[in-house]
C-alpha cells in the first residue's frame, strides 16, 4: 500500500483526541503505517537523570498518529485527497484532488 503522507508535509487529524488539529509532519513509520505530528497525541515520558537531561522528570513528547487517520493540507490550507499522476518528465508526482494542483 503506498503511504500518501511524507515528512514535511502540512496535516489534519481527522479522529481522535486532537481531532480538527494541523500540524507538521515530523517522520513517517511506513512498516506500522503511523506518523509522528507536531503538537498532536501528545504522551508525558518520565526519565530518569542522564547526560543530556541531568535533572531528569516528566518530558511531554508527540507520540504516533495512524495514517488513516491523517489528510494532506494543501498550499490553499484545505485538506484534500491525494492522487499520483506522472509529470512532463515521466516522473509520479502527487497531487490535491481538490484543487488539481501539484504537491511539492
Amino acid at each position: 500500500m503506498k503511504i500518501h503522507i511524507k515528512k514535511g508535509d502540512m496535516v489534519k487529524v481527522l479522529s481522535g483526541d486532537d481531532k480538527g488539529r494541523t500540524g507538521k509532519v515530523l517522520k513517517v513509520e511506513i512498516s506500522k503505517y503511523r506518523a509522528f505530528v507536531e503538537g498532536v497525541n501528545m504522551v508525558s515520558k518520565h526519565t530518569k537523570p542522564n547526560a543530556k537531561n541531568p535533572q531528569g522528570g516528566i518530558i511531554k513528547k508527540e507520540a504516533s498518529v495512524h495514517i488513516s487517520n491523517l489528510m494532506l493540507v494543501d498550499t490553499k490550507g484545505v485538506a484534500t485527497r491525494i492522487g499520483r499522476r506522472s509529470n512532463e518528465n515521466n516522473k509520479s508526482v502527487r497531487y490535491s484532488k481538490k484543487s488539481g494542483e501539484e504537491i511539492k
